[in-house]
């Protein structure tokens, strides 16, 4: 037994439990002080975001990235206390509290009978948001970071799957695969957040006028399975929750299709011109409602130290090279 991860799992528990039974002014007051709390500290992610938020609005001054800061945190620790919450809503408040902005794109996806790929930003609630999607349109699947220790990830896992999604842990083998074959089989709603990937497996585009990578699973799965590829941007407005399903992410009329696409020719600038739409996507779904990112890590490649991002891309070679 590791008794740390013991004590940790057994305290984020009982706090959930806990949650559930405030009154629920009380409870979001709660999380309002908390996170007010650990802004006011101005350690580790809350500068980080503030410094990507200074990407986002450059001309902001240090005093306006503080308070865009203080809200963007606010709006996170609201997704945590309505993630320890959703378990006791019933259908009709999950349904009744969430809209969907052209809710027809994802309609019409759907109508092509192939499943859709939906590419989230760290943004909102996607849980809310999944949980909506299969209550309303189709059952949805997502891949989930695995959390620490692991009987909190299963915690997590029982309570989005008790809403209807099923979930994948990062690293799960051949998740792709598996993934493809519930778009074809299932006709499934795939939603992957995609505004972060910083191994040499990313891809690199330009956000914000600046470099960074995001992962190619969203336009990997599409060419596989010809399933309709729309990326989605998440936000909080008043007592409700939103999504906005931005227009499909055009296919190059030269890109490869099927399980082989990766192997054949064209495959790797059609998904780098793809991820790029994603990324203007996001681009323009944060640029509207920047204190509804909450993107806490470093994110854009010159903010990296470069001498480990190379020891990665390195040894991410080297992996691919031994596969």
């Amino acid at each position: 037994m590791n008794i740390k991860d013991d004590a940790s799992y057994l305290a984020f528990a009982t706090g959930w439990g806990a949650v559930r039974k405030l009154p629920e002014k009380s409870a979001y007051r709660s999380f309002d002080v908390i996170s007010d709390r650990l802004w006011s500290r101005r350690k580790g992610g809350v500068v980080q975001l503030e410094k990507n938020l200074s990407r986002v609005e450059p001309g902001a001054t240090p005093e306006q990235l503080r308070t865009m800061s203080r809200e963007s945190m606010r709006k996170y620790f609201r997704y945590w206390c309505d993630a320890f919450r959703m378990p006791d809503w019933d259908k009709t408040r999950i349904v009744d509290t969430f809209e969907c902005v052209d809710e027809y794109r994802l309609v019409d996806g759907l109508a092509q009978d192939k499943g859709v790929i939906v590419a989230l930003a760290h943004m909102g609630n996607w849980d809310h948001a999944g949980a909506w999607a299969t209550l309303t349109h189709a059952p949805l699947t997502a891949v989930a970071e695995k959390l620490e220790p692991e009987r909190l990830f299963e915690k997590f896992l029982a309570y989005r799957e008790s809403l209807g999604m099923q979930i994948y842990p990062t690293g799960t083998p051949n998740v792709i695969d598996t993934l493809a074959r519930e778009l074809r089989e299932d006709k499934r709603i795939v939603a992957l957040v995609s505004d972060r990937d910083l191994t040499a497996r990313g891809i690199e585009v330009n956000f914000f006028d600046v470099a960074t990578r995001m992962p190619a699973g969203p336009a990997n799965l599409a060419l596989r399975t010809g399933a309709p590829l729309f990326p989605a941007t998440l936000w909080y407005e008043g007592p409700r929750a939103f999504a906005q399903i931005h227009p499909q992410v055009v296919v190059p009329a030269t890109a490869p299709s099927g399980d082989d696409a990766k192997d054949r020719p064209g495959y790797d600038a059609a998904v780098t011109a793809m991820t790029q739409q994603i990324a203007d996507a996001f681009a323009n779904g944060i640029a509207d409602r920047p204190t509804d990112w909450h993107m806490l890590q470093k994110l854009w490649l010159p903010d990296l130290d470069p001498d480990r991002l190379a020891a990665s891309d390195a040894a991410a070679s080297r992996d691919g090279e031994q596969g």
